[in-house]
């Protein structure tokens, strides 16, 4: 499975500190090498379906799953990221 950052999330990442981007990104990683349900950091986000909300700390990733990709639209701190 191929990881696709959209250009929103690379901006985001880019303005988050380096560590925590680093952990983002490693989780994303562990999603797409393993099960991307299976992960006790991954919760399917309610009211929209399709995408999912990866939480690593007070950030979060928003993506959406296909056959083929993983692609990650937004990263940012918790409360934020909903709006």
């Amino acid at each position: 499975m191929e990881l696709i950052y959209e250009p929103a999330a690379l901006r985001d990442l880019k303005g988050l500190p380096k560590a925590d981007a680093k952990r983002i990104m490693e989780a994303l990683r562990l999603v797409v090498d393993r099960h991307p349900q299976r992960q006790s950091f991954v919760t399917e986000m309610q009211g929209v379906p399709g995408y999912w909300r990866l939480r690593k700390g007070d950030w979060r990733a928003i993506y959406r799953q296909t056959e083929t990709s993983i692609e990650v639209v937004r990263v940012g701190k918790r409360g934020e990221i909903y709006e």
